[in-house]
């Protein structure tokens, strides 16, 4: 804070969540038929998000009437950091540091709020561009803790995110899990986690069924809100998500919790 009371820019982008390389970045726009074809992949991907690129591809042409090539859909989903189901040099394979630790979640019984949190990376589409956003949830309650939104996939956001969640759960969980994404395998992340206590858990390469809870999340945010909304600017879709996460938290009754509210079981 200056003399006169006002914060820096580094503290102002700390508070929202973003990185200076966020702040500065002007992203070179897609053709307006890239922003068509990226809408319907992501459709297809929160529909089944097992889904790699040849399906997708195959999809676009014979249900949407897309002449689209493999190379190009491959780049459009590496664009929007989605992941195919064959292992791959793409957004959500490991960066170069590659900390990638076992997936641990397979013999675990989960029984409790904060034993274990999901983290993952959606797109979310704008009327003229898209963004990204990133959320932790708890396992159990299936109650989201914190998200942000950004206009790049810079580690920094999914920081930001991650530290909001442990402040707003005033402590760790014993295990996050996520995709294989350079977000969460960089040291940065792996070694903050490790030194909290918290174990570090990676899907299998190709794997989304691992993350399957937060991959809900999306499925039903996308169809509850942002498909249904049309969010024009990013500043509209943090509005929008926000006034919707508060509606899944408190209010929407999960059919997989024996129609429980997330925040009744998270917050008992």
């Amino acid at each position: 804070m200056d003399s006169k009371g006002r914060l820096s820019l580094r503290r102002q982008l700390a508070l929202l969540g973003l990185s200076r390389q966020g702040w500065y970045y002007v992203r070179k726009p897609e053709s307006q038929e890239n922003l068509i074809l990226m809408n319907l992949i992501d459709k297809i991907y929160t529909k089944r998000p097992f889904y790699g690129y040849r399906k997708i591809q195959w999809e676009l042409k014979t249900k949407e009437g897309k002449d689209v090539n493999l190379k190009r859909v491959y780049r459009l989903m590496r664009e929007m950091g989605i992941a195919g189901i064959v292992p791959q040099k793409n957004l959500s394979a490991p960066g170069k540091e590659g900390w990638v630790m076992p997936y641990l979640l397979k013999k675990i019984r989960i029984e409790r709020p904060n034993q274990v949190w999901a983290v993952d990376i959606t797109y979310i589409r704008l009327l003229d561009g898209f963004c990204y956003l990133v959320a932790v949830m708890d396992w159990y309650s299936r109650f989201v803790l914190s998200w942000r939104l950004s206009n790049t996939l810079d580690g920094g956001f999914c920081m930001a995110c991650l530290e909001k969640a442990v402040e707003i759960a005033q402590g760790v969980p014993n295990v996050l899990n996520s995709d294989q994404g350079s977000q969460f395998t960089s040291r940065e992340w792996v070694e903050t986690l490790t030194l909290w206590g918290t174990q570090v858990s990676h899907d299998g390469a190709g794997r989304a069924i691992h993350n399957v809870m937060i991959e809900r999340v999306w499925r039903s945010l996308k169809y509850e809100n942002v498909y249904l909304k049309g969010y024009s600017t990013m500043e509209q879709a943090r509005r929008g998500i926000d006034e919707y996460f508060e509606f899944y938290n408190y209010d929407r009754p999960h059919q997989t919790l024996d129609n429980e509210i997330p925040a009744t079981l998270y917050l008992k």
